[in-house]
């Protein structure tokens, strides 16, 4: 019987990308039970999410890491925690993707030590290290160590990959935050090809490879990409993206190879646009990112995980992780998407998009060659600066309703969801789990061989410090039974750490439109007091996801006020040290899951201070119950991304801060 014409297409179907879930919470334990589910469910590939203390190298007992251990991804200590997390998963045949960056050499580390552990051979390992400290500095705020040495560790993997685990890519370079601190398809595409080319200049002058070697690197680095809901334009960012990249690898670094030009990348599709508000509309904003991604063939992605429909609202459950791998899934099978060639092929509105893209790309990669490269762009503050102003942008237009965001500033009439229904709609990390994570840690110190953990780390020191590779050190370190805390302190000690510049201009700026009633209260308010208002701004703990705080700064200089704001991960001491420099109203912003620990800490070092009558105000993805247990400790206000409108939230701690200075004069005249 004669194949029909059906028949012949469906045998042509390409295989389907990677299917992953971002995932990881609490401990290695009760992460690894999460990954075997999902891989029981069809998931093909591990995609890890660490907390905060493990990416930023530091160990769970540590200050900083207090309310932050196991909140946004698993605490990994040391071999043992990646032992329990890999258990009954071989890692052999295993392709996982780790986001990880500052550690990234420790993780992979520990990674490489327990598949040495399994007798899997290095040479057949297969995933990615994000290893992307640049994108960090920029947006999302787990660095450690200065530029410099930072780029220096990110070499060091690179060529410790290349000798002995080729099949690993030792850099992902992660567009991804770069678009949720706000950029441009155009500040998206030069400022992670920027940081590719910094990456591979290092490389290059190292003389530690020849042209073939180099080519293998190249062929090695891939990338990890954000697509949002401008479905055309981010569709062409991507044939962008595959066009520069080969025409950079190979005028710019002379590789031969097209395969070694490939542009390779895997992708999430935007989280910044999922909403508080009417949650279950999230559910279509996936689909249509993630359509962006795969219905083009020549610039389709090699792997793909979609964020949960409720993470606007916390952690997810093991149902929304599911409903978004079943998304991937029905795409793949159930559609004829994997049968056909390119369908944009000889598109004109496509092809001229593309056109217009690179060329603008390309004159901002001019300009950033022209400050140095990316690494002195960093330092400058130059590109974190336009990423602000970017977001600033973007932040107005839907304050004014030129940018439609259904739910938050149109179509705002809805009817209550069954979905968000209940106490369970989003996963909670037990409240024991850190304290677990600490016992167990200690527990660990106490039964090693301190004398080889000792020599092990002094011989990780001597390597940063001499410049030799620091991968073999650090497997050795691992094998030792050294912590995460341990590696980064040994390398804090020979590199120093680093503050990166906020971003936030401290000049306001006088086109900035609709605050002439806002300036008019703050004047007011100002005169009042005797003195401009002083509103501080604080991120307590690990969390590096400054977005929010940043425009929060801006905004408030812009209305008139002296707005402090130094950056990212204070402890609470720190804060309230802050504090006691005359400020008028205390912001929190905390995103990261540890806002009851870090808030009711401010509290209680506030009124030990004598600072009672001030203010404070806090924000972040806080669950409704979690806003209640706030308030009731004494916080004035609690905001969450439903509260779009930075106006009235600013109006509104104006208001607060004349309600408690009349307050306080009523109570003296008494």
């Amino acid at each position: 019987m004669a194949e029909t014409d059906e028949q012949a297409q469906t045998a042509r179907r390409d295989k389907p990308w990677i299917f992953r879930t971002y995932a990881g919470h609490s401990t290695a334990r009760e992460s690894n039970k999460l990954y075997r589910q999902n891989l029981a469910k069809g998931q093909t590939g591990l995609s890890i999410a660490f907390d905060l203390p493990t990416q930023t190298g530091y160990d769970s007992d540590h200050i900083l890491a207090r309310g932050e251990v196991g909140k946004v991804g698993v605490a990994i200590s040391h071999i043992g925690d990646m032992r329990a997390l890999f258990e009954e998963i071989p890692i052999a045949s295993m392709n996982t993707s780790m986001t990880i960056n500052a550690s990234a050499p420790w993780l992979l580390a520990l990674y490489i030590a327990v598949a040495d552990e399994q007798g899997a051979p290095r040479a057949q390992l297969q995933g990615t290290t994000q290893n992307d400290i640049i994108k960090e500095y920029l947006a999302r705020g787990s660095y450690v160590f200065p530029p410099d040495p930072s780029l220096r560790l990110t070499k060091d993997m690179i060529l410790f990959c290349a000798r002995e685990a080729p099949k690993w890519n030792p850099m992902n370079v992660c567009s991804y935050h770069l678009q949720e601190a706000g950029a441009t398809p155009v500040q998206e595409l030069s400022y992670a090809l920027a940081t590719a080319i910094a990456v591979l200049e290092r490389v290059r002058q190292s003389g530690e490879v020849d042209e073939k070697g180099f080519a293998n690197v190249v062929g090695s680095i891939s990338f990890f990409v954000n697509a949002g809901m401008r479905f055309v334009t981010e569709l062409a960012k991507m044939r962008a993206f595959v066009e520069l990249w080969d025409e950079i690898t190979r005028d710019r670094f002379g590789v031969k190879d097209p395969a070694k030009r490939r542009f390779r990348y895997g992708v999430q599709v935007n989280s910044l646009g999922l909403t508080e508000q009417q949650p279950e509309n999230n559910a279509y904003r996936i689909l249509i990112e993630m359509l962006s991604v795969v219905l083009s063939k020549d610039a389709r992605a090699r792997a793909v995980q979609l964020p949960a429909w409720n993470e606007a609202l916390g952690l997810p459950r093991p149902f929304d992780q599911q409903w978004s791998l079943r998304l991937q899934q029905i795409m793949a099978f159930e559609t004829d998407l994997l049968e056909f060639g390119d369908i944009f092929d000889g598109s004109r509105e496509i092809a001229a998009l593309v056109a217009r893209l690179k060329s603008e790309a390309l004159a901002e990669i001019a300009a950033i060659d022209a400050m140095g490269g990316a690494e002195k762009a960093i330092e400058t503050g130059a590109l974190k600066a336009k990423l602000v102003e970017s977001n600033t942008r973007r932040l107005e237009a839907i304050e004014r309703g030129e940018q439609i965001v259904v739910g938050v500033n149109a179509f705002t009439n809805f009817e209550p969801s069954p979905l968000t229904a209940g106490e369970n709609s989003i996963m909670v990390p037990s409240a024991e789990a850190e304290a677990e994570q600490v016992a167990r840690l200690k527990a660990w110190r106490a039964q090693r061989d301190e004398a080889r953990v000792r020599e092990a780390l002094k011989t990780l020191r001597a390597a940063a410090a001499s410049g030799v590779n620091i991968m073999p050190a650090s497997i050795e370190a691992a094998k030792a039974g050294a912590t995460t805390g341990e590696w980064g302190n040994a390398l804090r000690a020979e590199f120093g750490e680093f503050r990166a510049p906020t971003g936030v201009s401290p000049r306001a700026r006088q086109a900035a439109a609709g605050l002439d009633t806002l300036r008019g209260e703050v004047e007011r308010v100002s005169l009042k007091l005797g003195r401009r208002i002083k509103f501080l701004l604080g991120k307590p703990g690990l969390d590096g996801h400054s977005n929010g705080a940043e425009q929060i700064a801006a905004r408030a200089t812009d209305a008139g006020m002296e707005a402090v704001y130094d950056g990212i991960r204070l402890t609470p001491a720190d804060i309230v040290e802050r504090a006691k420099e005359g400020v008028h109203c205390v912001g929190l912003s905390i995103l990261s899951g540890s806002h009851i620990a870090l808030t009711e800490e401010v509290i209680a070092l506030m009124r030990a201070t004598g600072l009672e009558r001030v203010p404070l105000i806090v924000g972040g993805i806080i669950p409704p119950a979690d806003a209640e247990r706030l308030r009731a400790a004494g916080v004035a206000a609690v905001y969450t991304p439903k509260d779009f409108e930075i106006n009235a939230m600013l109006g509104a701690i104006v208001a607060e801060i004349e309600r408690r200075f009349d307050e306080g004069a009523k109570a003296a005249r008494s």
